[in-house]
């Protein structure tokens, strides 16, 4: 008996439940734009409203309107399109400005496009090896340092490097002094500024290298 009693609530709470979410459905607010085509117009904000803009919009009304389905429906649509043509727009302002300047590129003075070639970016397993191989050269001069410093191994290096623009360039002439022209200034660089403002970060014979 008390189990039958149990199963007759339980049945008449589950439909007194389904009647109060009916009544409630039925009479919950409608949103009087939720016809409108215009995306922005429905959630109503600007065209050139930020995006945080039109997300507390969104949230706003689906919070007063909630229960209603075809205006919940009609909002998280809304939404939706505006993100997803900001999307497209970014995306194809994006393709425009890589065209824009390839296209100026192209149309710029020769010297314009020698300078940019000096700063080509080259494939990663070009840059592999080459850190590889000035890394090897870095650590040989450490452990293999002497009195009279690491002069073979910068040696090598600056050959190596000299090598290395010529493979860029085809032009052993202007690689050799571009990596000499580079190679002096550093150099002057590091004797001018590092050895007289901390004379003792380096042993005498490691200036001249």
């Amino acid at each position: 008996m008390p189990r039958v009693i149990c199963s007759i609530l339980c049945v008449y709470l589950r439909t007194l439940s389904a009647k109060c979410m009916c009544i409630s459905a039925e009479y919950a607010p409608v949103f009087r734009r939720y016809r409108e085509r215009d995306p922005y117009k429905l959630l109503g904000v600007d065209r050139d409203a930020s995006e945080e803009e039109i997300r507390s919009a969104k949230d706003f009304l689906v919070q007063q309107y909630a229960g209603h389905e075809a205006s919940e429906e009609a909002i998280e649509g809304a939404y939706e399109k505006i993100i997803m043509k900001s999307y497209q727009h970014r995306k194809k302002t994006k393709i425009n400005l890589k065209t824009k300047l390839l296209k100026r590129v192209e149309e710029s003075p020769s010297w314009v496009k020698a300078f940019l070639g000096y700063f080509e970016v080259p494939s990663m397993d070009i840059i592999s090896k080459r850190l590889f191989f000035f890394a090897f050269i870095a650590g040989w001069s450490i452990a293999t340092s002497a009195e009279n410093g690491p002069a073979f191994q910068l040696a090598i290096s600056l050959f190596s490097c000299i090598y290395f623009l010529n493979d860029k360039m085809k032009n052993l002439l202007r690689a050799s002094t571009t990596g000499l022209v580079w190679s002096t200034c550093w150099w002057l660089d590091c004797w001018f500024y590092v050895g007289p403002s901390y004379p003792n970060i380096y042993h005498p014979t490691y200036m001249v290298a």
